[in-house]
């Protein structure tokens, strides 16, 4: 991870609108009637509802997903007692971490009070806006008085999550670890350094999964936290030991688990070199740990060593549960945050440490092969699973403890709504992968030699998407796929330039030659492109031996349209092919082309264009509704560009008057339907939502496409081929293995529906 300065940090949150968060209105308000409905007078009648139910503000406002990030800044992260004001950001970061990880609203609200008492009047006069309540960064002991007061007195989920949050990742740090290192969580002898708010609810949930709390020692600034030591508050008299230990080094002395929650340096490596054999350190100090992980590892080779930095293997990070928590808490409806839940958690996110790691949390922390051992006891922090493991797990053990108000009724149901809320594993890849696992095709990926193609292989032959076929030298293969770690069960190896082959080379010449006869091709011609992995593949297509192919325009003597046109040979009733990219954004899925094919599109391509984005639409089951677009509307502009899509647009209406199709009409008025029909009122596609963009030119398509994804203003899938015979798709080199695999599964999709017809 690339480092931080205070520079970058202090550009990053003043740059454009100060801070991290705003707020997005999530109905109409353009018109007049629009805030009618939104406040006066519509907004009186469901403030009758809520006042004859109060249930019913779950229905008809956000409270149902909102939560508050309450503190009082006394104890800010490690900064200490800043102020209430101060700690501001923070609140606004986690507010931000809520919805990116969950999908839930998060307001930031920063009190100015030290009293506890106070301090939870405060909190719960105001608890009716939230459906939860995450306390944060308050210093102990108030912490316990004032979590525990406002669980009793409140009917929402509430959590502290310094206390909680690190107790849940680091327990479920600590199952695994101990099963890596072969020992029993009722045997083990734990050392604790540190007694404020996270080190005690650590201590705490990790009796309730099983450590024998007479094996557990807890060291404060002052040393041993014993017995016979006088002015102890009840939290750590409830770990005080009687043993003759009063320093850290005596305690530490044949320990299992080390937990720090304290200060930078006070662990040495004779320390750790005095523990028992396979020991378990979790130096959690912020932000330096209580040992420098490079000093601990050296120490002793049978160590697992966590802290709470991303720049170390196995960091013990709150946003792999608090998001959830709260998401599957307020789903079900909880009246609070009990133990059940909390230890649900603890074991969801310790097993999905243990499933295979998706390439998608590899690509996004640079590594290669992550899987469960000394260095992975715990999930990324940018894991997707965790959403779909993690509150389904809180939301049952609600329900089974008897808390949840409105218990989930459906699972299957539950999981694919919280798949909506996880960005890139939108409903239709999941429906595409889903029909091409029913009748698993033969897919050639011409690029074997390359890690993206090679993991997308092989994940389509763990997932059975297809039957995957990787073009390349064996040996090579075989080496990339041992040190990426993947499988290649499932996967069939071949090697066009292999002698093996030369039956199968020449005879793919022969038929190609007599395509390209009169395009300059002769045999011999033929017979060298078939040692280029792209012919190749697209050969495998032509004569039947594959079902369908993915080549890379990394490929030596690319393929060019015309080529391809040769091999494969366009549709019947068409003239042109093309390409389309779907992007999934926060207003919806829209279709776009043409993306890669066509860079001067006359009106015949123009019109060919929709057709087949018309048809490619309906394959991915939605509806069509297309907008011609232009900087022109309707005729405004004689310009040639704007008369080309015009005249293709009068095509359509003439010819194939079943298309949802008008234009040409600027960007706006294609997404504005309102506007649309209030500027234009004759316009064919009146009252309905455009979902298909045909662009007037391959540049506009491309840049639009490309724009969307580096803005991060939504996920893209493609470049989906339209109007070939059969299914050849092309992607670029550097293409993501997700972006490689949706190509695989809709290339296999496509073989099937082409097989059916």
């Amino acid at each position: 991870m690339s480092k931080v300065t205070k520079e970058m940090a202090l550009d990053y949150h003043e740059e454009g609108k100060p801070g991290k968060i705003e707020i997005v209105p999530t109905k109409p308000y353009a018109s007049q009637h629009d805030l009618a409905l939104a406040y006066s007078p519509g907004v009186a009648y469901p403030c009758l509802e809520i006042e004859k139910d109060p249930e019913d503000a779950y229905r008809y406002t956000n409270k149902g997903n909102l939560v508050a990030v309450i503190s009082n800044g006394t104890a800010v992260l490690g900064l200490g007692d800043i102020g209430a004001l101060a700690g501001k950001p923070v609140m606004e970061g986690k507010a931000l971490l809520f919805k990116i990880f969950a999908g839930l609203d998060a307001f930031d609200i920063e009190v100015n009070e030290k009293d506890p008492d106070k301090m939870i009047e405060i909190v719960k006069a105001i608890a009716p806006t939230f459906g939860g309540i995450n306390l944060e960064d308050i210093k102990a002991p108030e912490c316990f008085k004032i979590e525990q007061r406002l669980k009793e007195e409140c009917d929402i989920p509430v959590m502290h999550d310094d206390q909680h949050g690190t107790a849940i990742i680091s327990g479920a740090g600590l199952l695994n670890a101990l099963q890596i290192q072969g020992k029993k969580i009722g045997d083990i002898r734990l050392v604790v350094n540190g007694a404020g708010a996270a080190a005690i609810s650590c201590t705490r949930l990790y009796v309730a999964l099983g450590v024998n709390p007479a094996n557990v020692v807890m060291c404060d600034s002052k040393g041993v936290i014993r017995a016979d030591r006088e002015n102890l508050n009840a939290q750590k008299r409830e770990f005080a030991t009687t043993r003759d230990l009063h320093t850290l080094a005596e305690a530490m002395v044949d320990a299992d688990v080390f937990l720090g929650l304290s200060v930078k340096d006070v662990v040495t490596p004779e320390m750790l070199k005095s523990m028992a054999p396979k020991p378990i350190v979790f130096a959690l100090a912020n932000p330096d740990p209580e040992i420098a992980y490079d000093v601990a590892v050296a120490s002793r080779e049978d160590l697992i060593f966590a802290t709470g930095r991303s720049d170390y293997p196995n960091q013990i990070n709150n946003v792999l549960g608090f998001p959830y928590i709260f998401r599957g808490a307020l789903d079900c409806g909880a009246t609070g945050i009990n133990e059940a839940m909390k230890i649900a958690a603890v074991h969801a996110i310790a097993d999905l440490a243990k499933e295979p790691v998706p390439a998608v949390v590899d690509e996004a922390y640079g590594m290669n092969n992550i899987h469960f051992g000394p260095d992975y006891i715990l999930p990324k922090a940018l894991d997707p699973r965790l959403l779909l493991k993690v509150a389904p797990a809180v939301a049952r053990a609600a329900a089974e403890s008897g808390i949840a108000r409105r218990p989930i009724p459906d699972w299957t149901a539950y999981q694919a709504k919280l798949r909506t809320l996880m960005g890139d594993d939108g409903k239709m890849m999941r429906r595409i992968v889903e029909l091409a696992k029913e009748t698993p095709k033969r897919v050639v990926i011409c690029e074997g030699n390359m890690d993206n193609m090679l993991r997308a292989a092989a994940r389509a032959a763990r997932e059975r998407v297809c039957k995957p076929v990787v073009l390349g030298n064996e040996e090579m293969i075989e080496k990339r796929a041992a040190r990426l770690g993947v499988s290649l069960d499932g996967i069939e190896i071949v090697n066009p330039r292999h002698d093996r082959e030369e039956a199968t080379r020449e005879r793919y010449a022969k038929i190609l030659a007599g395509k390209k006869a009169r395009e300059g091709f002769s045999y011999h011609l033929a017979l060298e492109k078939m040692y280029d992995r792209a012919y190749f593949g697209m050969m495998m297509v032509e004569t039947g031996d594959a079902d369908a192919c993915l080549a890379s325009s990394y490929s030596a003597g690319e393929a060019t349209a015309s080529d391809v046109v040769s091999i494969i040979g366009l549709q019947e009733g068409y003239r042109h092919f093309a390409t389309m990219h779907i992007l999934n954004t926060r207003r919806g899925t829209f279709f776009i082309a043409d993306t890669a094919v066509n860079p001067d599109a006359d009106k015949d391509a123009l019109v060919d264009i929709a057709r087949l984005a018309d048809h490619t639409v309906r394959f991915f089951a939605q509806e069509p509704v297309m907008a011609m677009l232009s900087y022109s509307n309707f005729g405004s502009s004689t310009h040639e560009e704007a008369t080309l899509v015009a005249d293709a647009v009068k095509e359509l209406h003439e010819n194939y008057p079943a298309l949802q199709v008008d234009g040409e009409m600027q960007v706006e008025y294609a997404l504005d339907t309102c506007l649309r029909d209030e500027t234009f009122p004759f316009n064919t596609i009146k009252g309905k939502n455009v979902n298909t963009l045909i662009f007037p030119n391959l540049t506009a398509a491309n840049c639009t496409g490309k724009m969307n994804l580096s803005m991060g203003l939504g996920s893209i899938i493609g470049p989906i081929q339209m109007g070939l015979k059969k299914p050849v798709y092309f992607t670029n080199s550097n293409s993501s293995e997700r972006e490689i695999f949706d190509l695989v599964a809709i290339a296999a999709l496509d073989a099937i529906i082409l097989n059916k017809k």
